[in-house]
């Protein structure tokens, strides 16, 4: 019963609002039907303030956690003090049921009946609960069959009946007896609803100070609701007053300034409409200037304005495709006007003081081609350069022809150049001059244009170039090429560098190109010019004009090209072998006419041994070269000196030794100006000197000169002038390997070559000189032989050796060098003593005083 009881009070709701009328007139039997009233099954379960009941759940509350510090209480800290306390509470109450006679204290309500109690059991639980509803057709049948209950005389029948109320109660419960029905009366349905309701009244009457105080907080909230009411009717009535005297102003003056920026932006889009409808003829303008970046920037700014700002605008729709077709006509234009140009400028006749063709018309087309970001313009000006380069040498070789063509026949350049090869070696010398001097004029003037495009690829990048002490501006003349902002650059870095290195290559090509047809050139002469014909002065002229423009092209592009410089080595190794053949057969014919005697040095070959020691090379002038006619027949008896003079020492030598340098020094000549030829000519140099060597070995101390010049025998003297020209030799070698060596790349094996031929000039010279002491020996052994130790003293055998030496030194004593023949004269003195020593002991004298000894 306590948990139906604890229901019921949880399911009952106060939905009505009591006024503080109703509250003066509400008395205790006023609440007779009020469950009635507050039981309305048609509204849900309320959960507000009029509806919470009372308890420790009517507010609600937060969980507080435990506090930190504070400690933790639990009931057995109160043990003590509970049990302390006790006894006194104990007798507390015992004192408090004396005084009142009972345990309920008389302010208490009266506890409700048991029979109130216990009738609310007898109520069907259907009706409890808390979803009942008659609508439901599962709840209708349940009540429609349930069956009545009559109560029992006997139940009542205990206690007396007090009033009439309870008679009725107990009369309306007696069932109707209904034949063939099973469903509740309404007397029962009335029984039920009584009993609620008296359960309901006295749970009202339980909770009337709870029920009175919260209609009492009701009021005053309704009265503080007023208030507030009041309150925010005024506030909205002064917020309208601000609005209409202080808020509408302000926001007039600010959609007026909004409306005059909206039109202002009109403005500014109508005068935007109008410039981009003025496009056309801007371009057309631009085009004649010519300035085609500030067309193209214009084409593609006129294009973004059209897309971002003025979209949609029916009048420009067709605008965009317009500007695009002018931008395909520009690129068209650009490619047309460069070849045009490029043809222009390289077809006229160029000198060394030719400027670039309209060089701001230059600039504003590769300007225009870097924007459009088309870098081939480099190699459509290589090609035409190219062509450029192939029609100046044709014209050349077909103005020099006809400059020396008799008139017979028909003249026609053919491709082996057979035209040419009629040429003599002069001409073809002039005509190889001329054709380096226009190529170079075509290479310096490709490079002044290089230097245009260079300075222009400069600028695109941001890069502001100075010449000259004038701007940019003032260089190129066109104001847009002054590019300062970095976002308005025309080529990225990376571009730059791709186009710098265009250019470059550029250069290279054409220097590379110009070597290739001069080498064409070189190389359609026939070998027979190089072979029988040339000389090596004219070779020698050949080589300069070949040099200085290999050296020119590097100035240019700073790059050697090598087809030049392998054509002329080409036919320079054919001049070169028959030179050195011609060389070697000379001297061979010198060398078996020499009479290995003394000769008389001419000026020319003392001029030589001045300048090889003023300067340590061996050089001669071209003027002597050309006299190698007269010198090559042995006129030895011309006047001059008896002795080549060099560095105070004299030497004397044979005619073939001033030959062999008159050889050596054209060597020389040819090397330094066939520098490419240096190691060839340094070979061929010590292969001429090591048959010198050998051949003069072989004429001397193999006695060889008896049968060629028919010499009765080899001397002393002769003996004494070849080790003295071989001296002078290792001079001349030693000057030579410092001249010629420097230039050679692989001077390794040179070097060995060289020291080899030292080696072999030393030892022969050595020969020669044993060859002389073995000669001295050889007589002074023969009288040694001879003597006798009698009377007279000196004997003739002494005298005669005295004699020998004597003469010996007569014939050595001009030619060789002072310490040289003390060097031999002390050899033969240890000689002579040795020889003496063997004759003394094979006569038996010795050291004992005797008249022998004496």
């Amino acid at each position: 019963m306590e948990a139906k009881s604890s229901k019921q009070k949880q399911n009952s709701t106060f939905p009505r609002k009591s006024s503080p009328r109703d509250m003066e007139l509400w008395k205790v039997l006023s609440s007779q039907n009020l469950p009635a009233v507050l039981n309305d099954p048609n509204r849900g379960k309320q959960r507000d303030f009029f509806t919470k009941l009372w308890g420790e759940d009517f507010v609600e509350t937060a969980f507080i956690g435990n506090l930190e510090h504070l400690p933790e209480v639990s009931y057995s800290s109160f043990e003590h003090y509970l049990k302390k306390v006790n006894k006194r509470l104990k007798q507390h109450e015992k004192l408090n049921h004396a005084i009142s006679g009972g345990p309920l204290s008389p302010k208490r309500p009266a506890a409700l009946p048991e029979k109130l109690q216990s009738d609310v059991s007898g109520i069907p639980r259907i009706f409890m609960q808390s979803n009942f509803d008659l609508r439901v057709p599962e709840t209708f049948q349940t009540i429609h069959s349930l069956k009545g209950e009559v109560t029992s005389p006997s139940e009542s029948s205990s206690k007396p009946l007090n009033s009439a109320k309870v008679l009725q109660e107990k009369v309306a419960k007696q069932p109707i007896a209904v034949p063939n029905r099973n469903i509740l009366s309404d007397s029962q349905l009335a029984h039920y609803l009584d009993i609620v309701e008296v359960q309901i009244a006295y749970q009202v009457t339980q909770k009337s100070d709870s029920f009175f105080q919260a209609m009492s907080s009701h009021d005053a909230l309704m009265e503080k609701l007023s208030r507030t009411s009041k309150t925010v009717s005024s506030l909205r009535s002064n917020l309208r007053n601000m609005d209409q005297y202080l808020v509408q102003d302000s926001l007039k003056i600010l959609q007026c300034a909004q409306m005059k920026q909206n039109y202002f932006a009109v403005v500014e889009k109508l005068k935007l409409m109008v410039t981009v409808n003025q496009t056309q003829s801007m371009l057309q303008l631009l085009l004649s200037i010519p300035d085609y970046v500030a067309a193209i920037d214009l084409i593609c700014t006129t294009q973004e304005i059209l897309v971002q700002e003025l979209a949609g605008i029916n009048g420009f729709r067709h605008l965009s495709s317009q500007l695009s077709e002018m931008q395909r006509l520009i690129d068209k234009i650009l490619s047309a006007e460069f070849e045009r140009y490029v043809t222009a400028d390289l077809n006229r006749p160029l000198d060394q003081y030719t400027e670039v063709l309209e060089e701001d018309k230059l600039a504003s087309i590769v300007y225009g081609m870097l924007r459009q970001k088309y870098f081939n313009f480099a190699n459509k000006y290589k090609e035409e350069a190219f062509t450029s380069i192939k029609a100046t040498v044709k014209q050349l070789v077909i103005e020099e022809i006809a400059a020396n063509d008799s008139g017979e026949g028909d003249m026609r350049l053919t491709g082996t150049g057979e035209q040419l090869q009629g040429l003599s070696l002069n001409q073809w010398r002039q005509l190889l001059e001329r054709t380096a001097e226009a190529l170079l004029r075509v290479v310096n003037h490709v490079k002044v244009v290089h230097d245009v495009m260079r300075e222009a690829v400069d600028k695109s990048s941001g890069k502001n170039v100075q010449s000259d002490g004038k701007s940019s501006e003032e260089d190129s003349g066109i104001s847009y090429l002054n590019i300062s902002d970095p976002s308005e650059t025309l080529l990225t870095p990376d571009e730059r560098k791709i186009v710098n290195f265009c250019l470059g290559e550029l250069l290279c090509s054409v220097c590379d190109f110009a070597n290739d047809q001069f080498a064409q050139l070189l190389t359609m002469q026939s070998k027979e010019i190089w072979v029988e014909r040339a000389t090596a002065v004219q070779v020698c002229d050949v080589a300069r004009i070949v040099d200085n423009f290999v050296d020119s092209c590097i100035r240019v592009c700073d790059k050697r090209s090598t087809a030049l410089t392998s054509a002329f080595k080409v036919q320079a190794s054919k001049f070169i072998n028959k030179f050195h053949q011609d060389q070697k057969d000379k001297l061979t014919m010198i060398l078996a006419s020499e009479t290995w005697k003394q000769t008389v040095v001419p000026q020319q070959f003392q001029n030589l041994a001045d300048k090889l020691h003023e300067t340590g090379k061996l050089t001669l002038p071209k003027r002597d070269l050309d006299s190698s006619v007269s010198i090559s027949n042995g006129n030895h008896n011309s006047a001059g000196a008896p002795a080549l003079v060099m560095g105070g020492e004299k030497y004397v030598v044979v005619g073939s030794i001033l030959l062999l340098l008159k050889m050596m020094a054209e060597y020389c000549l040819c090397a330094d100006e066939l520098s490419v030829m240096a190691p060839n000519l340094l070979r061929c140099l010590v292969e001429l000197l090591q048959l010198f060597n050998s051949r003069s070995c072989q004429l001397v101390l193999g006695a060889g000169a008896l049968h060629s010049v028919g010499l009765n025998t080899i001397t002393s003297t002769n003996l004494a002038l070849m080790s003295r020209s071989l001296q002078l030799v290792l001079v001349a070698a030693e000057a030579a390997k410092q001249q010629l060596l420097p230039s050679v790349t692989d001077s390794q094996r040179i070097v060995m070559h060289l020291a080899n031929l030292e080696k072999d000039i030393m030892s022969h010279c050595k020969e020669i000189e044993n060859k002389l002491l073995a000669l001295i020996c050889g007589l002074v052994s023969r009288e040694v032989s001879q003597w006798d130790a009698r009377p007279p003293v000196p004997s003739n055998s002494f005298r005669n050796v005295s004699k020998h030496m004597r003469k010996l030194h007569e014939a050595i004593s001009e030619v060789l060098p002072e310490k040289q023949v003390q060097n031999l004269y002390r050899n033969a003195h240890k000689m002579f003593k040795i020889v003496l020593k063997e004759q003394l002991v094979k006569m038996n004298i010795l050291n004992n005083g005797g008249p022998q000894h004496g």
